[in-house]
């Protein structure tokens, strides 16, 4: 069975940034190991020996990645701001790779919207979240029947939204960062959205 330490997750979780999972363990594909929960992009400082949740998180996050690969190979999540992918990129950092594909949901995007930006040495599809879950829109932009996951289990789903990902080669409006941060709209905040 893949470990966690095995796969490029292991420094995510060493450094306690994997938050509330969802799920986090070996995948159906061997040496295949995949994530659903939160990644902690700013830490809040702590009083002596307090927990408090992170300041800036990452939301709704879906990742995978195998067994002694230098880089996650899908990872998709949602954020406040585009500026955001900022912190995502120095925190996950050389996890990420040119061949994988992220997807990078921002709450302040219009919804008409869509983007490529090269960012960090990768490639994030950049797209709207407004009251679906990032599960949903990634369904609907593989083109995946939900019927046909109900029997699958979370592990299960997980790995038939990762082949969607792999298979994906939809072209957005390519922009720079700069561009995507002048563009955005003003900041939303939405307490209790579902992971």
């Amino acid at each position: 069975m893949t470990s966690i330490t095995d796969t490029p997750f292991a420094g995510l979780e060493a450094e306690g940034r994997l938050l509330s999972p969802v799920f986090k363990g070996a995948l159906g594909t061997p040496g295949r190991f995949g994530f659903r929960g939160e990644i902690a992009l700013k830490f809040q400082v702590s009083m002596a020996d307090e927990k408090r949740p992170p300041e800036i998180k990452f939301d709704q996050v879906m990742a995978v990645a195998d067994a002694g690969a230098p880089a996650l190979s899908f990872l998709a999540g949602v954020a406040h701001s585009l500026q955001h992918l900022t912190l995502l990129c120095q925190v996950v950092g050389e996890r990420l790779s040119p061949s994988g594909k992220y997807f990078f949901f921002a709450s302040n995007l219009d919804i008409s919207q869509r983007y490529q930006i090269a960012y960090g040495g990768a490639t994030f599809w950049v797209l709207p979240l407004e009251e679906a879950t990032v599960y949903n829109e990634l369904l609907e932009l593989f083109h995946i029947e939900r019927g046909d996951l109900k029997k699958l289990d979370t592990a299960g789903k997980l790995s038939a939204v990762a082949a969607g990902a792999a298979s994906f080669n939809g072209k957005f409006k390519e922009i720079s960062f700069a561009e995507g941060l002048t563009i955005m709209g003003p900041l939303k905040v939405r307490e209790n959205r579902p992971v």
